[in-house]
């Protein structure tokens, strides 16, 4: 019997944040200000969709939500995610938070905030 002799897939995409190698800082895009898509406010707080863009899979999707979520206040994150496009998530917090909070996080995480 041969031994059984495996190869590595491909990665299919290198634009993953989370798998990709992160930009130098000296080379990063200055900052520009966000408008969230949409806002509402309810008695259980205030719901806010922003758009977000380079990440591909479940696992950008899970560090964008755990960055946002460890916000101040934020008691829900649904992510719409449209891997390789634009992604739309939804934020829902106890008080409404600054786009800078949110553009920190999605940062942190290694993905871009939308702006206009």
């Amino acid at each position: 019997m041969t031994p059984e002799t495996r190869s590595p897939l491909p990665m299919a995409s290198t634009g993953c944040a989370c798998c990709a190698p992160a930009p130098a800082a000296d080379h990063a895009a200055p900052a520009a200000p966000a408008a969230p898509a949409a806002g509402t406010a309810s008695t259980t707080g205030t719901t806010t969709a922003y758009q977000i863009q380079g990440m591909t899979c479940g696992h950008c999707a899970t560090n964008v939500t755990e960055e946002i979520t460890a916000l101040n206040g934020v008691t829900e994150v649904h992510i719409d995610l449209v891997a390789g496009g634009t992604s739309t998530v939804t934020v829902t917090a106890e008080h409404p938070l600054s786009t800078e909070t949110i553009r920190a996080a999605v940062e942190e995480a290694g993905y871009t905030l939308v702006t206009d």
